[in-house]
C-alpha cells in the first residue's frame, strides 16, 4: 500500500504521496489514467484540495510531452478541480526539452498545476 499523508498547509488540505518505497517495498509509479483517478478519488475522499506527487513517482513518459501522458494527467486534475504539485528536481528532463521547460513555466504561472522542488516552496505558494 502506498503511503499517503493528509496535511493542512495554511488551512489548505494537501494529500502528499510518499516519495520513498519504505519498508513495504512499494515502487508504484503513476503511469496512466487509472492510477490518477485512484489518487484523485482517494484525495477527494479525504477532503484534499491539492495532491503532491514526487517526480520520481511519475512514469518517464510523463516528462516526454509527445506521449501526451502529462497532458492527460494534468487534465484529470483540472476536471476534478484538484490542484497538482509535481515535487522534486526535474532538471534532467527540462534540460532535454524546451517544450517541457515551456510547459513547466506556464503551469507555474497558474493556480492549478505547479512543478516545485521542495515542500517549502509549496508552503510559500499556499500562503498567498
Amino acid at each position: 500500500m502506498t503511503t499517503l499523508t493528509l496535511q493542512t498547509i495554511h488551512d489548505v488540505p494537501v494529500l502528499i504521496y510518499a516519495s520513498e518505497d519504505g519498508a513495504s517495498g512499494d515502487g508504484h509509479v503513476i503511469a496512466d489514467e487509472r492510477d490518477v483517478l485512484d489518487l484523485i478519488g482517494n484525495a477527494s475522499y479525504q477532503g484534499a484540495q491539492w495532491v503532491v506527487i514526487p517526480a520520481e513517482r511519475l512514469d518517464e513518459r510523463f516528462f516526454q510531452l509527445r506521449t501526451r501522458v502529462a497532458g492527460e494527467i494534468v487534465q484529470k486534475f483540472v476536471n476534478y478541480r484538484m490542484g497538482l504539485v509535481v515535487l522534486g528536481d526535474i532538471s534532467r528532463h527540462t534540460a532535454a526539452s524546451s517544450a517541457l521547460q515551456d510547459f513547466v513555466r506556464e503551469c507555474n504561472r497558474g493556480h492549478q498545476t505547479w512543478f516545485l522542488t521542495t515542500l517549502d516552496e509549496l508552503q510559500q505558494r499556499l500562503k498567498n
